[in-house]
């Protein structure tokens, strides 16, 4: 598991590796939210490029930051997804709260 924060102005970017469970979502929502809290984005983007394996947790850390972003009335953007995990998102409607992409 690991999360890597780059910041561009008004953008913060949170690229993600790893396994993404329950075991990991929790330190992930917490480095997430807190850059998000430091640097008040107009978007926020979560690079799954890294992500080796993910299961409904996932969905909950995205839907967890789509609610935190919806309060600033910031976006919120998903790229680099494997097939499977885009399969999973589009399922879950993920697409309807964020602009979701693919590898």
């Amino acid at each position: 598991m690991s999360v890597k924060i780059n910041v561009t102005g008004e953008v913060v970017t949170a690229l993600l590796g790893g396994e993404l469970d329950h075991h990991t979502a929790n330190e992930m929502r917490r480095e997430i939210d807190s850059a998000v809290e430091l640097n008040m984005p107009t978007l926020l983007i979560l690079d799954f490029s890294d992500i080796s394996f993910m299961d409904s947790s996932g969905i909950g850390l995205v839907m967890g930051r789509y609610r935190n972003l919806m309060k600033s009335g910031a976006e919120l953007h998903i790229c680099g997804a494997s097939p499977q995990i885009y399969k999973m998102m589009k399922l879950a409607g993920i697409e309807k709260l964020a602009k979701l992409e693919g590898r």
